[in-house]
């Protein structure tokens, strides 16, 4: 199996169709993958950033601990946590 890292190289010159396999990949993953996808939102950008934070919110709700914990090490990262969780949760941000 691929790291996350490596997926996420290769989502730099991915089409769509590629890009929906990826993160299909990474959400089949589950749970165990949450921690580090909260540590590589933090860090990424561009179509990266997109789809690790889609497959957060399609994980659900066991993202939501550890991006409550990561916002409260990282406060620039407050407002991307409190988004993502409402998504999750399905509330108003």
């Amino acid at each position: 199996m691929q790291s996350l890292e490596e997926m996420l190289v290769k989502l730099e010159t991915a089409d769509n169709s590629t890009k929906n396999k990826i993160e299909n990949i990474i959400v089949d993953q589950g749970t165990e993958v949450v921690p580090e996808l909260v540590d590589k939102l933090q860090v990424v950008k561009g179509i990266k950033r997109g789809v690790v934070a889609m497959s957060l919110i399609r994980i659900g709700e066991a993202s939501v601990s550890y991006l409550k914990k990561a916002a409260s090490c990282n406060k620039d990262f407050e407002w991307v946590a409190k988004y993502l969780i409402s998504e999750i949760q399905g509330v108003a941000a």
